[in-house]
C-alpha cells in the first residue's frame, strides 16, 4: 500500500470509530467509546506498581490463570515476527496467536472489531501513526514500567510504547563517493556535484516534514527550504521503497540516498555491500514503531508480560536482525549522543495528507525510477 493510501485508509478508520457501537466494555468487549474501567485496567494499573522479579512473578503467574494464551497483531516483518514470538513463546510457555499484517489493515481491523464490541488484540505492535490513531480513541491500556521509563524521553507518548526505531540518515556508496563528495549536512545534499547520483524515495513526506520544521526551527524561510529540496530533486533519481533502494545503492545504481534508513544501510554493509552512514549527517530524523497493551484484552497480564519482555530480552532479538531498538540491551539509549529530530506522530496525523501531497510535487521533479 503506498505512503498516499495511509490517509486514506486513516479517514476511512476515523469513519469506522464515528459508527462504532456503544455500551460498556469489559474484558471482553471492543473498549470503544466507553471511559467505564475495563477488568484489563484493573490488572495493568496492579501490575505497573510493580518492579523487578515481584512484577515479573505476579505476571507469570496471572498468565497461568488466563490461560497462557495471548493474541498479538503485529507488522513487523515476517522474518523478525518468526523469530520474536516464538523466543517469548518458549520462554513462558505462551500459545501466541499472531496475526501479521500492513500497518494500515492492522488498524482498520483493530477499529473494525472495537465497532462490533470484539476483543480480537492484546497487544497491538505497529507503526507511530496507526499506533496514535488507536491510542486517541481510547482503546489502549495504560502500561507502566521501568523498561518504558527507559526510552528517550523525546519518544514518549500516551497510550504505548516505542519499541524500535526508523532512523533517516543519508547513506552512500563508497566505490563512487568518497572526500568532500560524502554529505556532512543536510544542506550539502542541494549542491550540484550531486546531479544525477542522489536518490530520493517517493513516500518519504514524514522526513521531509520533519526536516522542514528543523529548517523553519534554524531560521530558514520557506522560500530558501523550498528551493534547497527542489535543488535536490534537480537531476535526483526517484525510487520506491527504502529496500531496494539501498540494493540500487550497493549496485552503484547511484551514489547517495538522501534519507536511508541506518538499519538497512547497516544490513547491507555487514554483507559486504560497497555502502556507508558514519559518521551519521545530523541531526538524524527518527521515528518511532511501538507497541501497546489493549485495554479490552482478555489475557491483560499476558499482554504485560510480552511488552516487559519485548522491552527486554525481546531489543537483544531486534537488535541481532539489524533493527535499531528503542532500548540497547544494557538499558543504554540506541540515541544517546546524536542530535535527533524526532518525527511529530501527531502532526503526521493532524496534517500528513497536506505533507504528502508537498511532497510528491517536490519530488515530481526527479527522474521516477520502476520499482525494484
Amino acid at each position: 500500500m503506498s505512503r498516499r493510501s495511509t490517509w486514506i485508509g486513516l479517514g476511512t478508520a476515523s469513519l469506522l470509530l464515528m459508527s462504532a457501537c456503544g455500551g460498556s466494555p469489559t474484558s471482553g468487549g471492543g473498549g470503544g467509546g466507553s471511559t467505564e474501567a475495563t477488568d484489563a485496567e484493573g490488572v495493568y494499573a496492579e501490575i505497573g506498581e510493580l518492579t523487578g522479579s515481584e512484577r515479573r512473578d505476579r505476571l507469570v503467574e496471572l498468565a497461568a490463570e488466563e490461560g497462557n494464551a495471548l493474541s498479538i497483531y503485529t507488522s513487523l516483518n515476517a522474518d523478525i515476527a518468526d523469530i520474536v514470538v516464538p523466543e517469548f513463546e518458549e520462554e513462558f510457555g505462551i500459545d501466541v496467536d499472531l496475526y501479521r499484517a500492513d500497518s494500515e489493515t492492522i488498524l482498520q481491523r483493530i477499529l473494525q472489531e472495537s465497532s462490533a464490541q470484539f476483543a480480537g488484540a492484546d497487544v497491538v505492535e505497529t507503526n507511530a501513526t496507526e499506533l496514535a490513531v488507536i491510542a486517541n480513541e481510547g482503546l489502549t491500556g495504560d502500561y507502566q514500567g521501568e523498561q518504558r521509563d527507559k526510552v528517550n524521553e523525546d519518544f514518549q507518548y500516551e497510550g504505548w510504547t516505542p519499541t524500535r526505531f526508523n532512523i533517516f540518515a543519508p547513506a552512500w556508496n563508497t566505490n563512487a563517493v568518497a572526500g568532500d563528495l560524502v554529505p556532512t549536512t543536510w544542506e550539502d545534499l542541494a549542491d550540484p556535484k550531486y546531479d544525477g547520483i542522489l536518490s530520493l524515495e517517493v513516500g518519504d513526506y514524514d522526513w521531509y516534514m520533519t526536516l522542514y520544521g528543523y529548517f523553519q526551527d534554524q531560521g530558514m524561510s520557506d522560500a530558501d527550504i523550498d528551493a534547497m529540496f527542489a535543488a535536490m530533486v534537480d537531476g535526483a533519481k526517484i525510487a520506491k521503497g527504502h529496500s531496494g533502494q539501498v540494493e540500487l545503492l550497493s549496485a552503484g545504481e547511484f551514489g547517495v540516498v538522501a534519507a536511508s534508513y541506518t538499519y538497512l544501510t547497516e544490513k547491507a554493509r555487514a554483507t559486504g555491500a560497497p555502502v556507508d552512514d558514519q559518521p551519521f549527517v545530523e541531526p538524524v530524523v527518527a521515528r518511532a514503531n511501538g507497541g501497546g497493551v489493549m485495554r479490552a484484552s482478555e489475557h491483560p497480564a499476558t499482554a504485560m508480560l510480552f511488552m516487559d519482555w519485548y522491552l527486554e530480552d525481546g531489543q537483544q532479538v531486534l537488535l541481532d536482525n539489524g533493527l535499531t531498538p528503542s532500548v540497547m540491551p544494557d538499558g543504554s539509549d540506541p540515541l544517546a549522543g546524536l542530535e535527533v529530530q524526532p518525527v511529530d506522530v501527531q502532526q503526521l496525523l493532524d496534517e500528513g495528507a497536506e505533507w504528502s501531497d508537498r511532497y510528491a510535487e517536490v519530488v515530481r521533479g526527479g527522474e521516477q525510477l520502476p520499482e525494484n
